[in-house]
C-alpha cells in the first residue's frame, strides 16, 4: 500500500540543530576577546531586529562559489548591523579577525547540538519508507555541519538557498526539493520552528506543517505523521 506522506522535509536551524547558547551570549563572549565588551542580552535583542527586518540571504543566478562567498558578505553585514544597533559608539580594532571568529564557530558543531529525539525520529521515518529531506535557509556551512553530526547521510534530499535560487518563504524552494525527492506537495511534511517562515510557507505551498513546539520530542514525530494519514 502507497504511503499517504510520502516524504518528511526538515528545517535544521532550530528544528534539528539547536544553539548550544543564545546568539547574544557567543557574540558578546567574542567579542570580548576582541576588546569590546556589550551586554549579551542587548546584543541578542538587536540581533532579533537586524535578523528580522535582513533581506533574504538568496543570491539567484550565481554560480556555488560565487554565492558562497555572497552568504558570507551577507553575515559579515548582519553582524556589524547587530553591534551598531546595539551601540552606535562600537569600535573593533580590526572587525574582520572578529567577523572571521564569528563566522567559524557557526560553522563548528561546536555551536550546536542535535535536537532531542532527532535521530530517532529520521531513523524511524525512513524504516517506514519515507523519504527524507532537509530544506533550509541556512548557507552553503550547512552540508558540512550536517556532515559532522552524520545526519548528511540521513536525507535524501538537501535544499539551501544556493541550491534553489530561492528562500523560505518562497514556495519556489519547496518546488525544488520536492521535485529532488519526486514527491507531490499533498504528499510531504514539512516540520519547523517559526510560524511564517516555515509552517504558513509550507502549507502555502501544499504541504503538510508541523510545528516542533506542537510535539512533545521529535521523537514522537513518526506518530503525528501516523496521525496525519488516517485523518485524510
Amino acid at each position: 500500500m502507497t504511503r499517504r506522506i510520502q516524504a518528511a522535509l526538515f528545517d535544521v536551524a532550530g528544528t534539528l540543530l539547536l544553539l548550544r547558547e543564545p546568539v547574544g551570549v557567543c557574540y558578546a563572549r567574542i567579542a570580548r576577546s576582541h576588546g569590546v565588551t556589550l551586554p549579551a542580552a542587548r546584543l541578542d535583542e538587536a540581533f532579533a531586529r537586524v535578523f528580522a527586518a535582513a533581506p533574504a540571504n538568496v543570491h539567484p543566478g550565481q554560480p556555488m562559489w560565487k554565492s558562497a562567498r555572497l552568504e558570507r558578505e551577507w553575515w559579515r553585514a548582519r553582524l556589524r548591523e547587530t553591534f551598531r544597533a546595539a551601540d552606535q559608539s562600537v569600535c573593533f580594532n580590526n572587525f574582520n579577525t572578529f567577523y572571521d571568529e564569528v563566522w567559524a564557530h557557526y560553522a563548528s558543531p561546536a555551536a550546536w547540538r542535535v535536537a532531542d529525539g532527532a535521530r530517532e525520529a529520521l531513523s524511524k521515518l525512513a524504516a517506514s519508507g519515507v523519504l527524507l529531506g532537509a530544506l533550509s535557509n541556512f548557507d552553503q556551512r550547512l552540508r558540512p555541519l550536517l556532515t559532522a553530526f552524520e545526519l548528511h547521510a540521513c536525507f535524501d534530499a538537501v535544499t539551501t538557498p544556493a541550491d534553489a535560487g530561492a528562500a523560505k518563504p518562497d514556495r519556489a524552494i519547496f518546488d525544488v526539493c520536492l521535485k529532488r525527492l519526486n514527491t507531490p506537495a499533498p504528499r510531504a511534511l514539512y516540520i519547523g520552528n517559526q510560524a511564517a517562515g516555515d509552517i504558513e510557507a509550507a502549507r502555502a505551498a501544499g504541504l503538510h506543517a508541523i510545528a516542533v513546539e506542537q510535539i512533545q520530542s521529535l521523537a514522537a514525530l513518526p506518530d503525528e505523521v501516523a496521525r496525519i494519514e488516517a485523518s485524510e
